[in-house]
């Protein structure tokens, strides 16, 4: 459930109320909007909710239906902005995220983070640890991958973001990494989302191959609850029975998260396309869809790449590419 507070309702008496539902056995998460303070009351026990609405300084509790309560626009009515490097993701701005599939080299990583700080694009990406289909693919670099990312990006002033693949992980990716990225495969990982709520950096977590919208948020639940609310959610595609693009982007995703929930939702036209030329038209229609965000491959030599080559674009056609974006989120008043 969700406790409103009164709007003159001061800090002893939203302490007191935590400490109440506490002793009950729940776990409170606070959120402060412009008007009001909201408690997400979140557990499995039982409360009678008048016990709450008698407590000074409550307004209102309001019992949550849907299984998702701190993804929910009703524990936080405002769009949450996630700001990195100067990147705001939400709120009206939509961020762009740039950069190789996979770390190949330092020369590969440099010249493609080169071309892309010149467009001025402020996040890298790049696969160090890369969950791949098949055993005999590349498998990526392991940490000698992240640390070429670092390296690179602090040359350039650029944030980065890589998928982090278990729990064993997360303190290396720590030291290297300003984003840390789910894969679809891990959507369901609970034991990796679990671990991640407890890290102060912002999550990027991408829909399942085949997983609900419902079943996404839900997984974003189990980060916001460990008590990370830096949560960014990435639609990628989905799998359908169409073997013409590697998956299926559902645009429809955008507009129906944004409006039950408060996270920033991107978009990865070239995950979810699998061919460089379907990349620009997806980017637009994301971005007239009213996406928060962009992750794109882009590869300095994309058909020489070791990974997802074909799904890349050339830094030239990229460039390209975001000045049109830029003109359209004018149109949806929006901007990057």
């Amino acid at each position: 459930m969700l406790i409103v507070m009164q709007r003159q309702a001061d800090e002893a008496k939203i302490n007191k109320v935590i400490d109440f539902i506490k002793q009950k056995g729940f776990d409170a998460h606070v959120s402060k909007g412009e008007d009001h303070t909201v408690i997400g009351c979140v557990g499995r026990k039982v409360i009678d909710k008048r016990d709450i609405e008698l407590l000074e300084g409550v307004e209102e509790v309001i019992r949550i239906t849907s299984p998702y309560k701190l993804v929910s626009r009703v524990f936080k009515p405002e769009d949450t902005v996630i700001n990195v490097n100067g990147v705001k993701f939400g709120g009206g701005n939509i961020g762009m995220i740039a950069g190789p599939c996979s770390v190949e080299t330092y020369e590969q990583v440099d010249e493609t983070a080169r071309k892309l700080h010149d467009c001025g694009v402020k996040i890298l990406r790049g696969g160090a640890f890369k969950p791949r289909t098949s055993p005999y693919a590349f498998q990526g670099l392991g940490e000698d991958g992240l640390k070429i990312l670092r390296k690179v990006a602090d040359k350039y002033n650029m944030a980065v973001t890589s998928e982090v693949m278990e729990v064993s992980q997360i303190p290396m990716f720590l030291q290297y990494v300003d984003i840390l990225q789910v894969g679809a495969r891990n959507m369901q990982n609970f034991n990796l989302l679990k671990s991640l709520g407890e890290v102060r950096k912002p999550v990027m977590l991408k829909r399942g191959l085949s997983a609900t919208i419902e079943e996404w948020l839900m997984s974003a639940e189990y980060i916001m609850s460990g008590g990370n609310r830096d949560v960014i959610l990435c639609e990628r595609g989905i799998r359908t029975f169409e073997h013409m693009t590697r998956n299926t982007l559902d645009i429809s995703a955008i507009p129906v998260v944004q409006k039950i929930s408060h996270l920033p939702i991107i978009v990865d036209p070239s995950h979810a396309t699998g061919l460089r030329d379907k990349v620009a038209p997806m980017s637009k229609a994301a971005v007239a869809a009213g996406c928060d965000g962009l992750i794109i491959e882009v590869h300095n030599n994309p058909d020489c790449a070791l990974c997802d080559g074909a799904q890349s674009l050339y830094p030239d056609d990229f460039a390209i590419l975001f000045k049109d974006l830029k003109a359209l989120a004018e149109v949806v008043k929006k901007k990057f």
